[in-house]
């Protein structure tokens, strides 16, 4: 059990790292202290930084990804109440690691590892696309009014991303503070209900 172990603390250990002094400002060596593995380990498991950090990445992709895929096809659920859990998903999975997304939106919009955004950027697509689905088929059996989908993705994912990366633009005038675990569960729990709201109020067909 060491092996597989040493490799969990070694994602671990780069993705508090990443989160907190970035991409650049994060070493192999800071990531080898930090985890108690040596450098051929990490090498052994992940070939560079730039593997590790894409490691992290597909992993949270990919768990996104099996939890989209579940609710999309638990039959139980109606269309609206899917694309609630979906959302309520996104927002908790974003705000609970928000300092760790700050760094992944940076990577996004430098585009200085064309790799590294290629593959982030493809995966993150295959998830739209479940998401898609979900509002697409609402609209085709009468349950959503007709709207322009990817507008509202956009729109949702935006303000998920804006209140993680700059959270002042609701906290202002306030004494909350993302950072406290506290403060950000009121802010989390805030911004799903805005959410929820929005899409109930957008979505519901007419009469």
């Amino acid at each position: 059990m060491e092996k597989p172990d040493k490799r969990e603390s070694i994602l671990r250990a780069a993705e508090a790292l990443f989160a907190e002094f970035g991409y650049e400002g994060t070493s192999t060596r800071q990531i080898a202290k930090e985890s108690g593995a040596n450098m051929s380990m990490i090498n052994y498991y992940f070939g560079s930084k730039e593997g590790v950090f894409m490691e992290i990445m597909t992993q949270r992709i990919q768990s996104f990804k099996e939890e989209l895929d579940n609710i999309n096809k638990d039959n139980h659920l109606t269309g609206l109440e899917k694309l609630l859990r979906v959302v309520e998903g996104y927002a908790i999975r974003i705000l609970s690691n928000h300092s760790f997304h700050r760094m992944m939106q940076r990577e996004l919009l430098l585009s200085q590892r064309p790799e590294m955004f290629i593959k982030i950027k493809d995966a993150k697509a295959s998830n739209l696309l479940v998401f898609e689905n979900i509002i697409t088929n609402g609209i085709a059996d009468g349950s959503f009014r007709p709207v322009d989908v990817r507008m509202l993705i956009a729109t949702v994912m935006s303000t998920v991303s804006n209140v993680a990366v700059s959270p002042i633009q609701i906290t202002s005038g306030t004494s909350l503070d993302i950072n406290n675990k506290e403060d950000r569960k009121i802010i989390m729990e805030r911004l799903i209900v805005y959410l929820k709201d929005l899409i109930k109020t957008f979505l519901t067909p007419q009469q």
